[in-house]
């Protein structure tokens, strides 16, 4: 795990967590932004490093991880943690578990909801089929990448994470993030902002947006009509930045 830092290291910590196969340069329109007025902690996840091969172990093992860096860097206290996607689910794995303290966490598109198993077989198996194809610098693969999962400049760190994942890291990350449920009864007072879509598999994402606000009455959730798994965060983080930036500062 790599931590990238950016910005004043006296004004208030916010990390950031990227999703599966995601580069941590997915943030840099965010972290364009917040760092002017934020220390800006970008992490890159085990089996995500572009400069050598690491293996994931479970979400809680890298909920651990940071929570180790919050504690070692900046005394156990930050005023933000922000995830998407499976980053999300690690995001909510740190408010959980309550050794950390802080102010506000974000949440886009985590899928808090158990998936059955043959769910969780089958898109184990489409992970590494893709994770092979890009090794292998499939032309169709990578044409799929640049349409529906992330914009072409993030290409090349792309390939530089996929050649470095191994098997297991890949069915250890699908196994564990897709195995978490939200949890109902966290003692922290942190403000909470879930983001979700409505295209595609946020059919998860939507249904878990509305236990948050059963559970977390003053939770705010946000709703890109429309938009796929992060696709505004990813493909229009100003308009993705207008909304969160507001939550940060009320």
């Amino acid at each position: 795990m790599n931590f990238h830092v950016f910005g004043d290291v006296t004004k208030p910590v916010i990390i950031l967590v990227h999703g599966v196969l995601t580069p941590w340069q997915v943030w840099q329109e965010q972290i364009g932004h917040l760092k002017e007025h934020y220390h800006v902690v970008a992490v890159a996840l085990d089996a995500h490093e572009e400069e050598r091969a690491s293996r994931f172990i479970s979400v809680d093992d890298e909920a651990r991880q940071i929570e180790d860096y919050i504690c070692n860097k900046h005394g156990g206290e930050v005023f933000a943690v922000c995830g998407l996607s499976m980053g999300g689910v690690i995001a909510h794995e740190i408010w959980k578990n309550g050794r950390v303290k802080l102010k506000k966490l974000i949440m886009d598109g985590a899928p808090l909801s158990p998936m059955p198993k043959i769910a969780t077989k089958i898109m184990t198996s489409n992970y590494l089929t893709i994770i092979r194809k890009s090794k292998k610098r499939d032309p169709k693969t990578l044409e799929s990448f640049k349409k529906q999962f992330l914009p072409e400049r993030y290409l090349e760190s792309y390939l530089k994470i996929a050649d470095n994942m191994d098997d297991d890291s890949m069915r250890n990350i699908v196994a564990s993030a897709m195995s978490k449920r939200l949890c109902t009864n966290v003692g922290s007072d942190a403000d909470v902002l879930f983001i979700h879509g409505t295209k595609g598999n946020e059919v998860v994402s939507k249904k878990v947006g509305k236990q948050i606000k059963q559970h977390y009455p003053q939770a705010c959730v946000i709703c890109f009509d429309g938009y796929k798994h992060c696709e505004a965060a990813i493909y229009e983080p100003e308009k993705w930045l207008r909304y969160v930036e507001e939550f940060l500062e009320k």
